[in-house]
């Protein structure tokens, strides 16, 4: 399920690092967070649900990628968006 317009573009907005940004690094970690959020709590009330676990899995996998290439390129950038969505210890 794609998230809601309004949703989306608030996300662009806390997350992007110039006006007019909409596809950094930073905001496609973000989006892929929150879709990962909600497909946990999706999870929670319908277990058997594999076909979209198998969404799940690639969706973590994307962020993971592009959370390494973060860290590679930028390791400040990286700290920032961790920090910022709680997604590391």
């Amino acid at each position: 399920m794609p998230l809601h317009p309004k949703i989306k573009a608030e996300i662009i907005k806390a997350h992007m690092r110039s006006e007019g940004d909409t596809g950094s690094a930073e905001v496609q970690i973000a989006l892929l967070t929150r879709r990962i959020e909600d497909l946990t709590e999706h999870f929670k009330t319908h277990k058997h649900d594999h076909h979209s676990r198998r969404g799940l899995l690639k969706l973590v996998g994307q962020r993971r990628r592009l959370l390494d290439y973060l860290k590679r390129k930028d390791v400040g950038r990286y700290r920032d968006i961790i920090g910022k969505l709680r997604i590391r210890k």
